[in-house]
């Protein structure tokens, strides 16, 4: 074979390592994103849910709950006040006239919270899988952080939660350097290196990717 073909072969397998390497340095942090969007999807559904029971728990009892055990307890076990309508409204009234006129009526009963929040549809978690809501996804079985506080408000007491997943905890698997960046992005912008919902410290109940 000539020198100059071997040359040629050289360096059109050089141009093709190349082109691999620039492709592969290119759709990396798409690949990123994109794995960490989808698990991060996961984990903040099951925020939605901890946030919807932890609203239940505290219409009954005035206060969040600090533990993700007793939360689950609770869901399972706890009682809640839901009104409830008994009766059928006719087509020519409205429900306030049919109540009125005694047709229906509203009262208050004691319910289970998870009887209470699936017949209202506030639950994302189908309810075969709720046995693992405390579990945050990708994690290995971690549990999310919770914790629960009661602060002061122009001297009236209010109460405030917080559920936490860091971002370590649903990334296992991926990436360790591409973590570990996006971890330091997020300090940088001054904010929470994963998902939370709520703050102990101020009376909000937000997501932070709301």
């Amino acid at each position: 074979m000539k020198p100059r073909t071997i040359i040629s072969i050289v360096l059109i397998a050089a141009i093709l390592v190349l082109a691999y390497v620039l492709y592969a340095s290119i759709l990396r942090p798409v690949k990123f994103e994109n794995e960490y969007d989808k698990r991060s999807e996961e984990v903040i559904n099951k925020l939605k849910d901890i946030r919807t029971i932890q609203e239940a728990f505290k219409s009954t009892n005035g206060r969040y709950c600090s533990d993700i055990d007793s939360l689950m307890t609770f869901l399972e076990v706890g009682r809640v006040n839901m009104v409830k309508k008994f009766g059928v409204v006719p087509d020519s009234l409205t429900e306030a006239q049919a109540l009125k006129a005694g047709i229906i009526k509203r009262d208050t009963v004691q319910v289970n919270p998870l009887e209470m929040l699936i017949e209202e549809g506030r639950l994302i978690t189908h309810k075969d899988q709720l046995k693992n809501l405390k579990y945050i996804p990708f994690s290995d079985n971690q549990v999310f952080e919770i914790r629960a506080d009661i602060i002061q408000r122009s001297g009236i007491p209010v109460p405030t939660f917080e559920a936490t997943a860091p971002i370590m905890t649903y990334t296992k698997g991926m990436n360790e350097q591409d973590v570990i960046n996006w971890k330091a992005d997020l300090e940088g912008k001054d904010r929470y290196p994963g998902w939370k919902v709520g703050d102990v410290t101020q009376p909000i109940t937000d997501g932070n990717w709301e």
